[in-house]
């Protein structure tokens, strides 16, 4: 039976909820049948789709195919010596967790949720509060098995032009279906953390700056409602995995045990403005003063520390209808002037952000689209209607573009095309590469189709 039957267009889009658009939904279950989609797709194209955790319009394509991969879900090999697992590009992030932990093995790196596909983690080359150790997620893959527009199944190692193209590509040089990930042993499934206060930013720097080498994951929440002295004041929450000398005597019967909190999903209708200027400010000011001036060694478990947010289904929809923009950027090391202009504009804007974060990117990965390079990094999500949003978000787009920074491309639902050549160098190369692979442009999105990727 072919992927396409039955199946009907539908309303599809991102996690921010911003602009869905009518595609054929396809769920391909073996390697052959993603083939024949592929073939099928017609003049719009395909672009693959994992859990739909992109926040804009990346997994999108109006009028064409989107490919669900979560049926490509097996778990092929674990080598338990080496630490390498060869997994289909559906297997999520936390089903990796959920059979590798009691193994003593972690995925080398996690975004702020598990519920992500190894595909759309290459894809994306996602980065986690460990770049500055560990670098994105496409350093830690041996080799992927891509599905090109040729119908050729390729094997596709680092080192590589295509490897290079695919590694934050946003699908867009054919569709993942397998890797070979290298994993991180731990000894136990806790981790010893640390949390402080900072009193603005520039503390926040200097903190970062000057220990931030002590610490394999490092991230700050930042209150970007805070202003004058205050402006940047931020919660920094700093941990590794604990040593099983580390866990009280009980704890050590089950070191490597993992159960994950599930909370009631967020309801289905919320009302429109709930985190408006007013709630956010009191939510931030209770955040900030609730958190401990320093505090060392805590042990939490690995949802707590890695993903509080997952353990409330559908938390994407408090933000009602109109649904949220996730803005993320990065500047470079010496701009550090930048980061405060913008900090202090959203301030002065009184942006209502409740979930806003900063880290420090390390070296960059060689993806010729992949987001971090050596810098500053700041997200924050925002409600889409907000009065004057586009227009904001437009000016902050210039300053981090004047930097010589770049928006992430996984969250972006509305950057102008014409700054994408000064955010990411590598562009004229990997459009060169997508030319001679794809010349009729089988592999497009809502998101190739906006930036003219």
């Amino acid at each position: 039976m072919s992927p396409y039957d039955d199946d009907l267009p539908v309303p599809v889009t991102g996690w921010g909820r911003t602009a869905p658009s009518a595609a054929l939904l396809v769920r391909p279950r073996t390697f052959d049948d993603a083939a024949a989609a592929v073939r099928r797709c017609g003049a719009r194209g395909a672009i693959a789709r994992g859990l739909g955790r992109a926040y804009g319009d990346a997994a999108q394509n109006a009028g064409g195919a989107v490919l669900d991969m979560t049926g490509l879900d097996r778990i092929r090999t674990i080598d338990a010596e080496a630490g390498v697992v060869v997994c289909d590009a559906g297997v999520s992030l936390h089903r990796l967790m959920e059979v590798l932990l009691p193994l003593g093995w972690f995925v080398p790196v996690t975004p702020g949720t598990r519920h992500v596909t190894v595909g759309g983690a290459i894809g994306a080359d996602i980065h986690g509060k460990n770049h500055h150790v560990s670098g994105s997620f496409s350093r830690h893959v041996l080799s992927l098995e891509l599905l090109t527009a040729d119908g050729e199944l390729r094997t596709v190692l680092p080192g590589t032009e295509l490897f290079d193209a695919t590694a934050g590509g946003m699908g867009l040089t054919g569709i993942v279906l397998s890797a070979t990930v290298r994993l991180h042993r731990v000894e136990t499934s806790l981790m010893s953390v640390d949390t402080e206060r900072a009193a603005d930013l520039d503390d926040l720097m200097a903190r970062l700056t000057g220990t931030d080498d002590r610490y394999r994951y490092s991230v700050a929440w930042i209150d970007l409602l805070a202003r004058g002295a205050a402006t940047g004041r931020s919660v920094l929450t700093r941990g590794e995995h604990a040593p099983l000398d580390a866990l009280p005597r009980r704890a050590r019967r089950r070191p490597l045990g993992f159960r994950p909190l599930r909370l009631p999903p967020a309801p289905a209708l919320v009302p429109e403005g709930l985190l408006g200027r007013a709630s956010v400010t009191v939510f931030n000011e209770l955040w900030y003063r609730r958190a401990p001036r320093r505090r060392t060694g805590e042990l939490q478990s690995i949802p707590a520390f890695f993903h509080p947010l997952d353990g409330v289904p559908h938390w994407n929809r408090i933000y009602g209808r109109s649904g949220f923009v996730q803005y993320q950027f990065v500047v470079g090391h010496g701009q550090e002037e930048a980061l405060r202009a913008i900090v202090g504009r959203i301030a002065r804007q009184g942006c209502p952000s409740f979930l806003a974060v900063l880290k420090r990117f390390g070296e960059g990965d060689p993806g010729w689209l992949s987001f971090p390079m050596p810098g500053w990094t700041l997200a924050l999500d925002l409600p889409a209607g907000l009065p004057g949003l586009g227009v904001f978000l437009d000016e902050l787009d210039d300053v981090v573009a004047g930097a010589g920074g770049r928006v992430y491309l996984a969250k972006d639902s509305r950057l102008r095309p014409e700054l994408l050549a000064a955010m990411y160098p590598g562009l004229d190369r990997f459009r060169a590469l997508r030319a001679r692979l794809d010349p009729r442009g089988v592999f497009v999105s809502d998101l190739s189709r906006r930036l003219s990727l």
